[in-house]
């Protein structure tokens, strides 16, 4: 064999891809780690799973006219905070809530989950933790964890860095698609309690955290600092499937970026808005605290934050008791936030009071 040489006639020594920078034994050491993690989620219909091209599953026998229902997202800038605290073995779980949630919010019932890792150079220890959040998450959603893709791409990412991506598909009956069609003025607006910040406003946190200079590890509340910032995404999956096999449920909003105020109007006829109490909710000390620290209006605090409400539901006035006494029993807070109400020309949509 002809070993190559410079320019200037010196040898060059022979080249492998871990000279490059991505370590091909690392990435099969990351897939038997995370492989008995996978497996815990396995659920029926699975047919292939991790270690394939691709993941299969079988959609299940109990839907008559199934219509598949899918969701993508990220965790936002929370990563950074996680680069910075060393702290990842639950943004796994955010990664999966806000698909899984977002699903959940047409009625379906989450199936299966794919992650994509992204980093520079890998991480064996750090991907593993990573992953082992994301399969804690797929089993709070009783969705199983049936492939991904761990890219090692050197250059790309500053090290110590990564970039995550998650994607879920879940399966309604075509007749119980939840869409806001059937939503009408007096209805009522229930809110369940978020975890904390979940994956949004990290931006914003961030900026408070540098120029207030804090100390992440300060005690809050009997807790890090830390602790309460990283707190994982609540996922809903148990307890909205619950109530949905009990009773009507008309509209759901996952509240995510855009707060309150935005993300409610998503599933609500253009004719119809909501007016919300503000009063009918404790804010979690947390927002109230970035909000005085930040310096923030309220109305950016609803724009930016869940505020301490993590998703909505709307349903009909007279399911009101019985709803919030199903979602109470599987341990959700519950508040009933206010009502629809015929929307006038130029208003807003979401409207609190």
């Amino acid at each position: 064999m002809n070993q190559l040489k410079s320019d200037a006639g010196i040898l060059l020594p022979d080249l492998s891809y871990r000279d490059a920078g991505v370590d091909i034994d690392a990435g099969d050491a990351l897939i038997n780690r995370i492989t008995p993690f996978a497996n815990k989620t396995i659920r029926d219909g699975v047919l292939a799973g991790i270690g394939g091209f691709s993941g299969l599953f079988k959609v299940p026998n109990k839907y008559r006219e199934p219509v598949l229902v899918s969701s993508t997202d990220g965790v936002g800038t929370k990563l950074k905070l996680a680069f910075h605290l060393n702290r990842h073995d639950t943004i796994g779980q955010d990664l999966v809530a806000m698909s899984v949630n977002d699903i959940l919010a047409q009625g379906a019932e989450p199936l299966f989950f794919l992650d994509y890792f992204a980093c520079g150079t890998l991480d064996v220890e750090m991907a593993s933790r990573v992953l082992y959040g994301i399969s804690v998450g797929c089993e709070l959603a009783s969705c199983s964890l049936i492939g991904g893709e761990t890219a090692e791409m050197p250059g790309m990412y500053q090290e110590g860095e990564y970039d995550l991506a998650g994607f879920a598909v879940g399966v309604v009956e075509k007749e119980n698609i939840i869409d806001g069609r059937t939503i009408v003025a007096g209805d009522i607006i229930l809110g369940l309690a978020s975890s904390g910040i979940h994956s949004n406003g990290y931006s914003l946190v961030r900026t408070i955290i540098k120029r207030a200079q804090l100390d992440l590890q300060a005690d809050f509340d009997g807790r890090a600092l830390a602790d309460t910032l990283m707190m994982p995404t609540r996922i809903y999956v148990q307890s909205i499937r619950k109530l949905i096999e009990q009773l009507p449920v008309k509209g759901i909003a996952h509240i995510t970026g855009g707060g309150l105020v935005g993300n409610i109007p998503r599933v609500l006829p253009k004719e119809l808005c909501v007016k919300l109490d503000r009063h009918s909710w404790p804010w979690p000390r947390l927002f109230t605290w970035l909000q005085k620290l930040g310096n923030i209006s309220d109305e950016e605090m609803y724009r930016v934050f869940n505020c301490g409400i993590g998703i909505v539901v709307i349903i009909d006035a007279e399911h009101t008791q019985t709803a919030t006494a199903v979602l109470s029993e599987d341990g959700e807070k519950v508040w009933t936030l206010g009502t629809v109400c015929q929307r006038k020309t130029g208003e807003a949509q979401t409207i609190i009071v």
